[in-house]
């Protein structure tokens, strides 16, 4: 699908709201599955990625039902039923697959739950989930006990259920999903796990876990969990402060822009984009703070700035902000002066190399971008050339080469908030891949017109 996208004239205006955190929706659902009791989930994500984890538990034998279409009573023993009773060796193919779909979020957490149980199954994806990295969950699962097959380090992943015991594991890499997998397989194992990363990444597993009565304890940087079992309580999904990302760029950028973001997520270990946006002098305003289900939301009034500044984005800031990076490109690519971002190599394990993708493809339309090994440096339009430099995008973009979107949904709505501003109307190739996590999003842009 080939999406045009036209400069605004006028400024962004209104009210709306945000639709419900991915990260929090799938585990919602992966965490009622095994807990145990009835329980209602409600403001469930719409996106693709979250309907890939609802379904695979319910191939699991989980009792889920909608009653709404953002509503859903999820009823467990705390017990998974087997998918493939047991696996030959080789392991079949044909139908009986757990389908993780285009989600990394589902495929690796749900490795973690699968691993220690009595029964053996496969995780299979589509192409562009079966080039990414399993490895970083394979060996630790593997120190625990797991018996886990996979192409090279990549899906299918054979997993052939057995008993865990507890490790405690230092990781390289500050990452939510390798944590997540690690704590949710200690919540089945024998002994506590302790799970150690460099930076606190996002806390929405501990927290749900806090929430859900599990034994588990946080010190700094570390996570321990000891075998408990959960209890199924309602869960309020808040909205998803990497959706609201978009509109908090849009309204920075666009003249004349002053509206209000409603329920936001506002976890400290997801809030980077609105530290960066202060670091920057962008005007954002927080308001009518709370604590909905263990995490913290408020709504977020947005409004354009023509000063804004570049800034250096590193270290700690990078698990706080990794998905939100593209569109803060686009952001620095109207702030004065240079923007560095740095320690940000994972970026380049998303569903696309997200380093290379963007730099290539926000150099088409003008802006002034540079790829380094770990991240990338924009330098930006205001004193550097006449206007801000995406005005520079080349004339009758729309016959020219469009910007790829590399089946990355992340990268289509990045580059769709830089045509809100770019010189000439741009296209933008694959954009049908933005109803993987954010089905909303035009009609959402529509509302503020």
């Amino acid at each position: 699908m080939l999406k045009t996208v036209k400069k605004l004239n006028k400024g962004l205006k209104g009210e709306i709201t945000i639709p419900a955190d991915k990260s929090i929706s799938h585990r919602a659902v992966m965490f009622s599955s095994i807990a145990k009791g009835e329980c209602f989930v409600r403001n469930f994500s719409s996106g693709a990625d979250c309907h890939s984890t609802l379904n695979l538990f319910k191939q699991l034998g989980v009792d889920i039902q909608f009653l709404d279409k953002k509503t859903l009573k999820i009823k467990s023993e705390g017990k998974l039923l087997p998918v493939i009773t047991p696996l030959p060796n080789p392991p079949l193919r044909g139908g009986n697959e757990c389908d993780c779909g285009n989600s990394g979020t589902t495929m690796r957490l749900v490795s973690g739950i699968l691993a220690g149980q009595n029964f053996d199954s496969v995780l299979v994806g589509d192409e562009s989930l079966s080039k990414r990295p399993m490895k970083r969950i394979i060996e630790p699962l593997t120190l625990m006990g797991a018996d886990i097959t996979s192409v090279d380090g990549h899906a299918p992943l054979t997993i052939r259920g057995r008993k865990l015991h507890g490790i405690d594991y230092i990781s390289k890499l500050a990452s939510a999903q390798v944590k997540s997998c690690i704590l949710l397989a200690g919540l089945n194992a024998e002994g506590k796990t302790t799970f150690e990363e460099p930076y606190i990444s996002r806390d929405h597993t501990e927290r749900l876990f806090k929430y859900l009565e599990a034994d588990i304890k946080t010190e700094g940087t570390k996570v321990t969990i000891t075998p408990s079992q959960m209890i199924a309580k309602d869960i309020d999904v808040v909205g998803d402060i990497s959706s609201a990302a978009f509109f908090i760029v849009a309204g920075l950028i666009v003249k004349d822009s002053n509206f209000v973001i409603k329920n936001v997520g506002i976890n400290p270990t997801r809030s980077g984009i609105l530290d960066v946006v202060e670091r920057m002098g962008g005007g954002v305003n927080i308001l009518n703070k709370r604590l909905v289900s263990g995490e913290p939301c408020a709504d977020i009034r947005v409004q354009y700035n023509d000063s804004l500044k570049g800034c250096v984005i590193e270290g700690e800031d990078i698990p706080r902000l990794i998905d939100e990076l593209p569109v803060i490109a686009v952001l620095a690519s109207q702030a004065e002066g240079d923007t560095i971002v740095k320690n940000a190599e994972d970026l380049r394990n998303k569903e696309s190399d997200r380093i290379k993708c963007l730099v290539a493809e926000l150099t088409k339309i003008g802006v002034n971008i540079e790829e380094t090994q770990d991240g990338f440096i924009v330098h930006g339009g205001r004193g550097k050339c006449a206007g801000k430099c995406i005005d520079k995008s080349p004339a009758n973009n729309t016959t020219a080469q469009p910007l790829e979107s590399y089946h990355d949904h992340r990268l289509a709505m990045s580059f769709y908030i830089a045509g809100l501003v770019c010189g000439n109307e741009i296209a933008i190739n694959g954009f049908e891949w933005t109803k993987i996590s954010f089905p909303e999003f035009e009609s959402l842009i529509n509302q503020l017109l």
